[in-house]
């Protein structure tokens, strides 16, 4: 269950299969019912919102074209990309509760967002999660040449670089996401929020398994370097523009270059309160 801004409880982890039960998905409907209000206030952005959602039958619908519209180029037509998209997501029923899981948490974590509808259609950083989520199915399923150009398209459109091989969990908020990189052996947990410019990288030109570990429920602000096969460990938090090189215990606070631990967060999960601050210490 999840609360909108108007207290409004939605059950968003319930799939739909049919298209009877698509017409009854409570975040479908509620995402259908944010737009039609859009229209009425903004006309101008009618044909836009018809064609981005209210012409479409589900929410997987919807976005599999809006995703496919964003990344095409001329020798790989939206359509095709929509294709693959729409496979990815009537394939692996994982793959569309963790997208229904990550559109909640940044409804549920970023300020800035008002209703379900505004992730779906305007928010890279939700974009270039779930088309990493397709280009993670098609590496498992052998497909690597199609999630290579995915990831290379979504690279170019939105400023996010995230190997298809590297792992994430669901209910995860990418804020902003623009220069966030992820290396191909990083796994990332569930209800983790990751800000702008950050790194989940190796540490040179080792092989096999040589990235970050990262457990659940941490936050990881602006910036932070997480570099090598080191474990961020449950509950923790990266304070803006620190670098980490080593293992952080769960549920400390790590900051600075290098990084130390310099006290707790102020709550078991801070990856869903998104408090930034750190404790006052010694730069």
């Amino acid at each position: 269950m999840c609360g909108d801004n108007n207290g409004v409880f939605i059950v968003v982890n319930a799939l739909p299969f049919t298209d009877a039960e698509h017409a009854k998905d409570p975040l479908w409907t509620t995402i259908c019912a944010e737009v039609r209000e859009l229209i009425r206030a903004e006309p101008m952005l009618e044909d836009f919102l018809r064609a981005s959602v209210l012409n479409h039958s589900s929410l997987e619908s919807a976005l599999s074209a809006h995703l496919g519209n964003q990344i095409d180029c001329a020798t790989i037509p939206a359509r095709v990309l929509c294709h693959v998209i729409s496979e990815a997501f009537s394939t692996r029923d994982e793959i569309r509760r963790a997208m229904r899981d990550d559109l909640q948490a940044v409804v549920d974590r970023d300020s800035a967002c008002e209703s379900f509808h505004l992730p779906l259609l305007y928010f890279k950083g939700f974009h270039a999660l779930q088309l990493h989520r397709v280009s993670n199915w098609l590496w498992l399923h052998g497909r690597r040449s199609l999630a290579l150009l995915m990831q290379s398209r979504a690279s170019m459109k939105f400023g996010v670089d995230i190997h298809p091989a590297a792992t994430f969990g669901s209910g995860i908020m990418l804020d902003h996401a623009t220069g966030l990189v992820v290396g191909q052996t990083a796994v990332v947990g569930n209800k983790v929020s990751i800000l702008q410019s950050v790194t989940l990288g190796g540490t040179g030109k080792e092989h096999g398994d040589r990235h970050p570990k990262i457990a659940d429920g941490v936050l990881i602000s602006a910036g932070a370097k997480i570099l090598g096969n080191i474990r961020v460990g449950e509950g923790a938090k990266v304070g803006a523009g620190s670098v980490v090189l080593r293992d952080v215990p769960a549920h400390t606070t790590v900051a600075g270059v290098p990084a130390k631990v310099v006290g707790k967060p102020d709550s078991d999960l801070p990856a869903l309160n998104m408090n930034h601050e750190i404790p006052d210490y010694e730069w």
